[in-house]
């Protein structure tokens, strides 16, 4: 059995294992050739192993498997079949990859099993126009960004056809979301606001969930670095041919390591303590500063527990219903300071002198050294229907929910110590509650039409308390800042797809989104003025998109679209002003939404069974970009005025050798740019941030009767974090760093039932900074047991 799928154009031999391997770039290429060589040492397997058969699934955006699978022959030679996998985000009905308009990648659960896949966006590190940004292993800034438009809140990530983005910042909360629960992912790349709404200006991430056929038990546990454990356990079952069931559990911790370290520019020339152990360093911009010391080992722990359930009423109509609760906590050990006195003695605060030989005074607080956790738990609901009205007529109707019932993270105060001291607290539940009915019919046989109508509701209340102690989150004080806020998205949506000739398919949509907000209210507590209560206001978006299809050959798709997009401001951007280091960061309750237009074209070749290449050309178009304007040196607004261009060239090829050999390579080049800012004239010309410019991939599987093995390396170039691109130095603390990062796996079936898995993350102990100093080379174990 063969399928295609994207990123890893998949040609599992019938041991149903596979190869992945890609061509490496400029940049690391000591490292890249390393691994480029062990990948191209490996021999190809010697036969190839007998498969259970499988049936043909087609997948449904709300519903269980989709997973596309073809039964063998019963001939002697028991030919393999080829199969495209079936896709439903980029239009939103089924569509073999080779027919849909647009970039669409598959990451599916054999890809998940056959690498360390720890964090669900890690599953998608791979996927070409697509940069994972995770500087450590439990990352509460974690995003996943589509074609250089930056930020989370920019590209939509469903879980099963509904919005994972919150309703407080439009963030996506990927640590509450366990691998092992995921069926398949797809990734639509290019502006879809015309099906889906806001948040989707990059794309579209569908995370469709498992749900087993028959009666299955799993149970998987590890240890690795950092004293990491995992376990996760789940239940699936078919009950009276009609009652489809799926339970899990998933547990993870680890001790962690010092991500964020103490780094000090000089102050004034002065007296002070001499003192050893600064390293002379400097900051992101090149100016001089000394590492002193970090903030202790971040440790953590997640959970999360899911319920599946789907009742088929008839071939033609059932009911689901999922449940999720997810809880994450993180906290940091026992802080450092690398400076000793003439004595040998630890130095926590005062002036000292870092060095002697160019005396350089740093002026230290206690707090400096200290950070402190935070927590958040979310529950996700999601209730779906689906039924045939009449002949081909299908009604698809979803409703789900995303309760952020906790959301606190402490901030120790400047006067805090080791042991305690004041500190604050903020707290930020929130609520998105959303619903979509959806029709598709047929027109005149050849043509589809599918039409709905959606509404979305956002609530986020955020509260500040004072802290008695830092270290007790429960000793709560008087309350210092409140602010809230409340949205409603009413929409109605139509696509026709329309057969113009036998081998040219065309799309037209739009969608109309009404946006509101209201109940909007910030209170600074104890000032003159507050609290302030802002009336309700609105806005109504078009979004249009047409896209052709054109396939003049069997093996052969071109494809064009051209649309637009929308994303409204949310709660945080709306009310939520805070304060920093005595300079006040203020929301705009009069923010308009941002607007983007975008088009791409694309090639599909393939070359028989065996070979593909995909390459698409994009350019997008931003304007009303919200940006913080300096308004004096002390206060910064947002306000709507950025316009920004991203433009940029995804390769894909894949080609296999024999059944169980594999190789593929991406390669994404972005030119991200700020094209006009009235609030900030400086950034004009330079590149948006958060955002690589080259990205590329490599990797390789190997399968040999129970043995298999996985290598693959992934590239990204430097990122800036300072609008003006002025943090240039690379390697300190605080920087974004261009990194190659090479993975290696090893599964080993020691029955039908039960394997053990080793691997080891970052093989060639690549250094390098997300902000935070990223993990070095890490080693994981487990053993998986199946029933």
């Amino acid at each position: 059995m063969f399928r295609v799928f994207t990123p890893f154009l998949s040609y599992p031999c019938t041991s149903r294992k596979r190869i992945e391997i890609l061509v490496v770039g400029k940049k690391r290429t000591a490292a890249a050739a390393i691994l480029l060589c062990i990948l191209l040492c490996l021999p190809p397997a010697v036969a190839a192993q007998q498969s259970r058969d499988s049936v043909l699934k087609a997948p449904s955006m709300t519903t269980d498997d989709s997973t596309v699978e073809g039964k063998k022959t019963e001939s002697e030679d028991r030919k393999d079949i080829y199969l495209e996998e079936i896709v439903v985000t980029a239009t939103r009905s089924e569509k073999t990859l080779s027919e849909v308009p647009a970039a669409v990648s598959v990451v599916t659960r054999e890809d998940i099993e056959n690498r360390n896949v720890q964090n669900v966006d890690s599953a998608l590190n791979m996927v070409p126009g697509l940069f994972d940004k995770r500087a450590k292993p439990l990352d509460t800034t974690a995003r996943v960004v589509l074609r250089g438009i930056p930020e989370q809140k920019r590209t939509l990530v469903m879980l099963d056809g509904q919005a994972l983005n919150d309703g407080y910042t439009g963030a996506v909360n990927w640590n509450g979301l366990f691998p092992e629960n995921v069926e398949r992912i797809e990734v639509a790349r290019g502006p879809f606001s015309s099906l889906y709404g806001g948040n989707a200006m990059g794309g579209v991430i569908n995370i469709i969930t498992r749900m087993p056929e028959k009666r299955e038990f799993t149970l998987n546990a590890g240890y690795g670095s950092d004293n990491t454990y995992t376990t996760y356990a789940s239940y699936g079952d078919r009950l009276f041919n009609r009652l489809s069931i799926f339970a899990s559990y998933g547990y993870g911790s680890s001790d962690g390591y010092a991500t964020d370290l103490v780094v000090k520019t000089p102050s004034t020339p002065g007296a002070g303590t001499p003192v050893t152990g600064a390293e002379r360093t400097t900051d992101t911009q090149g100016n001089t500063a000394f590492l002193i010391g970090d903030r202790g080992d971040n440790s953590w722990w997640r959970d999360s527990a899911a319920c599946k359930l789907a009742y088929d009423f008839t071939e033609d109509s059932k009911v689901f219903f999922y449940f999720m609760r997810g809880n994450y906590d993180y906290d940091y050990g026992d802080p450092h300071t690398y400076l000793r006195d003439g004595k040998g003695k630890p130095v926590w605060s005062g002036s000292v002198i870092a060095d002697r030989i160019d005396p350089s005074r740093l002026s230290l607080l206690e707090s400096n050294f200290l950070t402190a956790g935070g927590a958040r738990t979310q529950n996700n609901y999601n209730l779906g229907y689906e039924t045939r009205l009449f002949q081909d007529t299908s009604l698809k109707v979803t409703c789900g929910l995303i309760d952020n019932e906790d959301n606190w993270y402490i901030t120790p105060s400047s006067s805090a110590n080791r042991t305690g001291g004041p500190g604050k607290l903020n707290d930020t539940p929130s609520t998105a509650f959303q619903s979509d009915l959806q029709i598709s019919m047929p027109v005149m046989e050849k043509h589809l039409l599918t039409f709905g109508a959606a509404y979305r509701y956002d609530k986020a209340d955020t509260t500040e308390y004072d802290l008695t102690d830092w270290t007790d989150r429960h000793s709560k004080g008087d309350v210092t800042f409140e602010s809230s806020g409340k949205d409603n998205i009413f929409s109605f949506y139509a696509q026709a797809e329309i057969a113009l000739w036998r081998n040219i398919t065309g799309y037209l949509g739009i969608r109309g989104d009404y946006w509101e907000t209201y109940d909007g209210m910030v209170n600074q507590a104890g000032q003159e003025g507050f609290p302030q209560h802002y009336g309700s206001r609105n806005d109504f978006a078009a979004s249009p998109k047409a896209a052709l299809v054109y396939r003049p050959f069997e093996w052969t798709t071109l494809r064009g679209s051209v649309g637009s997009a929308f994303r409204p401001p949310n709660v945080y951007e709306l009310y939520r002003t805070w304060v920093y280091y005595g300079t006040v960061y203020a929301a705009n309750p009069s923010l308009d939404p941002e607007r983007s237009v975008s088009w791409d074209l694309g090639l599909e070749q393939r070359f028989g069974e065996n070979s593909t290449l995909r390459a698409s050309y994009f350019e997008n178009y931003l304007k009303d970009l919200i940006y913080r304007q300096d308004v004096t040196s002390t206060y910064k607004e947002l306000i709507n005025a950025g316009k920004a261009e991203t433009r940029g060239v995804e390769l894909e090829m894949e080609h296999r050798f024999g059944e169980c050999f594999k190789v593929f390579g991406n390669f994404t080049y972005t030119l991200s740019e700020m094209i006009e800012n009235s609030a900030k004239p400086s950034t004009e010309g330079k590149r948006l941030t958060g955002i690589p410019e080259r990205m590329y991939s490599l990797g390789g599987e190997f399968t040999r009767g129970p043995l298999l093995i996985t290598l693959t390396g992934r590239y990204a170039d430097k990122q800036y974090n300072n609008d003006e691109n002025l943090d240039v130095v690379s390697g300190v603390y605080g920087s974004y760093d261009s990194y190659f990062i090479a993975d290696f796996f090893i599964r080993y079936r020691i029955t039908g039932w039960s394997a053990l898995v080793f691997a080891v993350d970052n093989l060639f102990d690549e250094k390098y900074y997300s902000y935070y100093r990223a993990p070095g080379r890490k080693f994981f174990g487990g053993v998986s047991l199946k029933f």
